[in-house]
């Protein structure tokens, strides 16, 4: 009971000084709003001013709505200036610089196949007119036909300095091959680079594909370019024995054909177990044919028998048919080149006539081989006869 009386009087005495606290702040705020001046604290329970409330208090905020486009668009695809696209702008430029040496060469290979082409075309015109002269029949030497085989050899020897600019060609082609290579190595490496966007290693796809569609006509134009060097190189080695022998066809006034060792495997007999021997005998009216003759084969007749009893013995056209219808049959044939000279008289005259048919011997054979049979095909011999009255030579098949 006097605790709870003691309460209420501290109470009341709390009450009392908040009033008189409150009249003096009322009468101070009072006195000094007459005096024009601001207050120090103002009590009041008006609102906040809403400058304020959006200052103090969280309010909620409306955010724009991102779309797709905006993510997977052009605002997330333009980024350029990578390490990478750098690198793919640089490969681009090597191989346009490429593809552009690479239409040079395909020119220049254009240009010497036309070459060639125009050289065989006036080559085989001037042959032609040769020919078609020697048919026809000429004078021995024709000046005419002289300059028309001149200017053959001329294309030939033109024709053989185009096929060195093949080659030269040819190694230019395999240069840039490399290159080409090298580059397609470049581009394959340049995926595995860091800092790469997408459409970095899309551009290196399609770089990729474009050296090796560069890689697909280099070899093309290898292939080609290898094709025409044998094909030419074959040509000229064909034509070279044909001029020989047409060259001494044009000397002697008379048509002979196509050089002797231009002919093709499909004719080749089967090897006849190691043994060398021919004992087939030709058509009739014609001398047999008998192989390994010694230097006078005994009881075989020569392919061919020259008696040079007179200065100028016209030979070449007997020998060429001879010899052309045996390589018809035995297209590996050896021959043997005999030197014949009379046994009669002194031994000075033996002597002279020994010389003499040797002599005759090396002119034939200098036809046999302008002819086109190969010099390592021929073997020389000579001999003595007692039927001969003059120097001989005579020409054995083996």
């Amino acid at each position: 009971m006097i605790k709870t009386n003691d309460f209420i009087r501290k109470s009341t005495i709390f009450c009392s000084a908040l009033a008189l606290i409150g009249g003096s702040l009322a009468l101070d705020a009072t006195t000094a709003h007459a005096q024009g001046s601001t207050p120090a604290l103002v009590i009041t329970h008006a609102p906040l001013p809403d400058s304020l409330k959006a200052k103090i208090y969280n309010t909620p905020r409306e955010v724009r709505e991102i779309t797709a486009k905006e993510i997977s668009g052009d605002a997330y695809r333009n980024l350029s200036g990578t390490m990478v696209g750098q690198e793919i702008a640089s490969l681009q430029n090597n191989l346009v610089t490429l593809q552009g040496r690479i239409e040079s060469l395909a020119s220049g290979l254009t240009n010497l196949q036309q070459n060639g082409e125009r050289l065989s075309a006036q080559y085989y015109a001037n042959i032609a007119t040769i020919n078609t002269q020697l048919q026809s029949g000429t004078t021995p030497g024709n000046p005419r036909l002289v300059r028309k085989l001149t200017e053959a050899q001329s294309d030939l020897q033109a024709l053989n300095e185009n096929v060195s600019q093949l080659n030269n060609l040819a190694v230019e082609i395999s240069e840039t091959a490399s290159q080409t290579s090298y580059m397609l190595d470049s581009t394959r490496s340049a995926y595995a680079l860091s800092g790469a966007v997408e459409e970095d290693h899309v551009k290196l796809a399609e770089l990729e594909d474009s050296v090796n569609n560069t890689m697909v006509v280099i070899e093309r134009l290898l292939n080609t370019v290898s094709d025409s060097i044998s094909r030419t190189t074959a040509y000229l080695s064909t034509e070279r024995n044909n001029i020989r022998t047409l060259a001494l066809a044009v000397t002697n006034g008379d048509l002979y054909g196509r050089s002797l060792s231009n002919r093709p495997f499909a004719t080749s007999v089967a090897y006849n177990g190691g043994s060398n021997n021919i004992s087939n005998d030709m058509d009739a009216g014609q001398q047999p044919v008998q192989a390994q003759p010694a230097a006078l084969p005994a009881g075989g007749r020569p392919l061919a028998k020259i008696k040079f009893d007179r200065p100028d013995v016209e030979y070449e056209q007997a020998v060429y048919i001879a010899v052309n219808e045996a390589l018809e049959r035995y297209p590996n044939a050896r021959f043997d080149l005999v030197a014949v000279h009379p046994s009669q008289g002194n031994a000075a005259e033996v002597a002279i006539e020994s010389t003499r048919a040797r002599r005759n011997a090396e002119r034939v054979l200098r036809s046999l081989t302008q002819m086109g049979v190969p010099a390592e095909s021929i073997d020389l011999a000579y001999d003595q006869s007692d039927a001969a009255r003059t120097n001989e030579v005579h020409l054995y098949i083996k």
